[in-house]
C-alpha cells in the first residue's frame, strides 16, 4: 500500500454541464479493488453535500394547481423547470433567491438574485415565458443536504406561503468502477480499480474524490478514537444480528435506475432494498405512474446487482 497513486485518466464536460473524470488507482492486493470500489460508490452518490431549490414563493399564488396570468407554463411546471437548476457552493442554513421579471421575455436561471456564495452552474436553462408586463416575482428558498428528500418530509422550517419541493441534493449523477490484473516488476499479483465519475457540474470529479476520501477517512478516524468495550452482547443479540438481510440497508440510489422509476419508488418513500422488497411484483405496478417497464427495470437490476429474483 506504501505505493498506492491514483491519477485522472479522462476528463470531460459535455453542453449539458455534466462532468465526467475516469480515475486509475493501482498497485492495490488483490481483493482490495472491489471492496475500495464499493466504498466510493456507496460514499459518492450517498454522502456528498449539495445545494438546491427546496421551497418557491409565487407572489399572488396560493398553491401548485394554479395558473399565473401571463406566463405560459403553470405552476407545477414552473417548479419543475426550477428543479432543473444546479447550484454550487454551500450554505450553512436556509438562505433565500428573488426573481423579479415586468416585461415580455423568456426567462432563465441567469435572471435569478442569489445568495451570497451560491453560484449557478446551467445559466440558459429555461424556467419560463411572460407575454404581459405583469410583474412576476419569485422569492426561491435555497438550501444544503444531503440525498434526497420528497416535498413532504420536513428539513426546515417551512412557511404557509412558500410551495415545498422535492429536493435532489445529490451532486453525482452515476458512479462505475471496474478491476484489472496487474503485477509489479516483482511479479507480485495486483489490482488496479478504474472508478468512472460523472457529476451534475456542481462539483467536480476530483473534488468527488477529495471529498469522498475524506468523509471515509473521518469515518474511521472516529473508530480509532473509541476503545473497545468489554460487554459482551447477548446471545439473543446476536442471533437478531445474524438474522438481518445483508441488502436491506442498501439505498436505491446504488441500484441506478432510470429517472422515472428511481422517483416512482422514492414518491411511495421506498429509500432502501429492504423498503422494496416488503412489494409484491403485483403491488410494486400500482404504485403511481411505474408501469411494466419500470417494474421489469427493477427486477432485472435487482437480479443483475444483487441477485435477488422476485417471481
Amino acid at each position: 500500500m506504501v505505493n498506492l497513486s491514483i491519477k485522472c485518466l479522462k476528463s470531460e464536460t459535455t453542453e449539458a454541464g455534466i462532468e465526467y473524470g475516469q480515475f486509475l488507482i493501482n498497485t492495490l492486493l488483490p481483493g482490495q479493488g472491489i471492496t475500495i470500489g464499493n466504498l466510493f460508490r456507496r460514499i459518492l452518490l450517498g454522502n456528498l453535500k449539495g445545494t438546491t431549490i427546496t421551497a418557491v414563493r409565487i407572489a399572488g399564488v396560493n398553491h401548485e394547481f394554479s395558473i399565473i396570468e401571463g406566463v405560459r407554463e403553470d405552476v407545477l411546471e414552473l417548479l419543475l423547470n426550477l428543479k432543473g437548476i444546479i447550484i454550487k457552493g454551500h450554505l450553512l442554513e436556509a438562505q433565500f433567491g428573488k426573481l423579479k421579471i415586468q416585461q415580455p421575455m423568456i426567462i432563465t436561471a441567469n435572471q435569478i438574485e442569489l445568495p451570497e456564495g451560491l453560484e449557478i452552474v446551467n445559466l440558459n436553462h429555461y424556467i419560463a415565458t411572460t407575454s404581459t408586463s405583469n410583474i412576476l416575482e419569485i422569492e426561491l428558498k435555497f438550501e444544503t443536504g444531503v440525498g434526497y428528500h420528497l416535498a413532504s418530509q420536513l428539513f426546515s422550517e417551512q412557511s404557509e406561503d412558500f410551495l415545498q419541493m422535492d429536493a435532489i441534493f445529490m451532486p453525482i449523477q452515476k458512479v462505475d468502477f471496474k478491476i484489472e490484473n496487474a503485477s509489479n516488476k516483482t511479479n507480485e499479483r495486483k489490482e488496479n480499480l478504474i472508478l468512472d465519475i460523472w457529476t451534475n457540474g456542481s462539483i467536480s470529479p476530483e473534488e468527488a474524490i477529495y471529498n469522498a476520501s475524506q468523509i471515509i477517512v473521518d469515518i474511521f478516524s472516529a473508530i480509532l478514537k473509541n476503545k473497545f468495550t468489554d460487554e459482551v452482547s447477548s446471545l439473543n443479540s446476536q442471533k437478531s444480528l445474524n438474522q438481518v438481510d445483508p441488502h436491506t440497508n442498501i439505498a436505491i440510489e446504488e441500484l441506478q435506475l432510470s429517472v422515472r422509476a428511481y422517483n416512482c419508488l422514492k414518491r411511495a418513500q421506498i429509500n432502501t432494498v429492504g423498503d422494496l422488497l416488503k412489494y409484491s411484483p403485483e403491488k410494486l405496478q400500482e404504485l403511481k405512474n411505474f408501469g411494466r417497464k419500470s417494474a421489469d427495470e427493477v427486477f432485472v437490476t435487482l437480479k443483475n446487482k444483487l441477485g435477488i429474483i422476485l417471481k
